[in-house]
C-alpha cells in the first residue's frame, strides 16, 4: 500500500509565496514521473508541474515562470515552490505520483488527499 502525504498549504497574500511538499510512503520499488495538479470550485482539475524520475520538468502556461518543482529521490519526496502568488491560484493541490510496487509490476498512478492554497488580501 502506498501513502502520498502533502503539506505546506494555507492562506498567503497576492505576490507572497509558499512551498509544498509530498511525501510517498509504503510498499515502493520505484517512481517515475510525479506531478502536482489542482482544483478550483467549479473546475476541472488541471495539471500545474510534472518532473520525471531524471528531473525534466514540465509546466502549465499559467504557472510557468512562477512555480518550480524540484524531487529528491532518496526521501521519495517532491515539491513545489510557488512565487508570485495569483488570486487565480487559489485551489486544492493535489499530489501525483506514478509508482511500481515491485520490479514485476507496472506503473500505477497515485493520488495525495490534498492540500489547500488560498491566495487572498
Amino acid at each position: 500500500q502506498v501513502q502520498l502525504v502533502e503539506s505546506g498549504g494555507g492562506l498567503v497574500q497576492p505576490g507572497g509565496s509558499l512551498r509544498l511538499s509530498c511525501a510517498a510512503s509504503g510498499s515502493i520499488f520505484r517512481i517515475n514521473a510525479m506531478g502536482w495538479y489542482r482544483q478550483a470550485p467549479g473546475k476541472q482539475r488541471e495539471s500545474v508541474a510534472n518532473i520525471t524520475f531524471g528531473g525534466r520538468t514540465t509546466y502549465s502556461d499559467s504557472v510557468k515562470g512562477r512555480f518550480t518543482i524540484s524531487r529528491d529521490n532518496a526521501k521519495n519526496t517532491v515539491y513545489l515552490q510557488m512565487n508570485s502568488l495569483k488570486p487565480e491560484d487559489t485551489a486544492v493541490y493535489y499530489c501525483n505520483a506514478d509508482i511500481e510496487i515491485s520490479r514485476y509490476s507496472s506503473e500505477v498512478p497515485n493520488w495525495g488527499l490534498g492540500t489547500q492554497v488560498t491566495v487572498s488580501s
